[in-house]
């Protein structure tokens, strides 16, 4: 089975424009989850799905520079975006990362790839069903059939969100779910505001220009009340918000 990841990826943020691009810890965060992509060699193949948009001339430049392909295709048709990467990145399966969750986990890469490529069968899976981890550190991977099923069947605001669309219709497609114990969806490490910055800043301090277990990350942010409290107020943006 040919797993590709797709890492989406924009400049035109409407919290943090320009997030994908600052520099944390003397690295891009684009370049902190291509790395973690690549560390966990779960996937056939990695690309970067971004925009048309001029703007996002920098970020196509960031993956030159980090020797990883670079996909440019519609601004809000995200689902077409990803679909556009098929075409010329042949898979079986698509692994979904978004370039503002700087702090994934390879290991956890890793895991979600096994299981679902021991699953015959299998249209989607998810660490977020339902979420367990900390938010920020989910990864998903959903079956070339199912994808081309939501590009032709999916409106609104499932064409921005990719995936929403195959687990918001159970009964079309197999979906699992992979949990971990014990849950810390309460943790936020995504990055969407100057909050949610302020905190990734911090963790990099600690642990430095490298990847982070999830459990260890888990440890401190609990022993570190005051870390937590930076973004504990960000509310995550609802499903039908693009």
């Amino acid at each position: 089975m040919r797993i590709i990841g797709i890492v989406q990826a924009r400049m035109g943020s409407t919290r943090l424009p320009g997030k994908v691009l600052k520099d944390l810890a003397g690295r891009s965060v684009l370049g902190w989850v291509v790395r973690a992509a690549r560390q966990a060699r779960a996937v056939d193949e990695l690309v970067v799905a971004t925009t048309t948009q001029t703007a996002d001339d920098a970020v196509e430049a960031e993956c030159a520079r980090l020797e990883v392909a670079c996909h440019r295709g519609p601004v809000d048709d995200v689902l077409d975006r990803f679909r556009g990467v098929l075409a010329g990145h042949p898979g079986d399966a698509v692994m979904r990362l978004t370039a503002d969750c700087p702090l994934l986990d390879p290991e956890v890469i890793r895991e979600a790839a096994l299981a679902y490529r021991a699953i015959p069968g299998l249209d989607y899976l998810s660490t977020g069903l339902p979420h367990t981890l900390p938010r920020g550190t989910d990864v998903e991977i959903v079956g070339r059939a199912a994808l081309e099923k939501a590009g032709h069947d999916a409106t609104g605001h499932h064409r921005a969100h990719v995936t929403s669309y195959v687990y918001t219709h159970p009964g079309d497609f197999r979906t699992m779910g992979l949990t971990y114990q014990p849950d810390a969806s309460d943790l936020r490490v995504t990055l969407d505001t100057e909050d949610d910055w302020r905190l990734i800043r911090r963790v990099a301090e600690e642990f430095g220009d490298r990847t982070v277990p999830v459990r260890s990350l888990v440890a401190w942010l609990r022993a570190r009340p005051d870390v937590r409290a930076l973004n504990a107020h960000v509310q995550q943006k609802a499903l039908r918000e693009a």
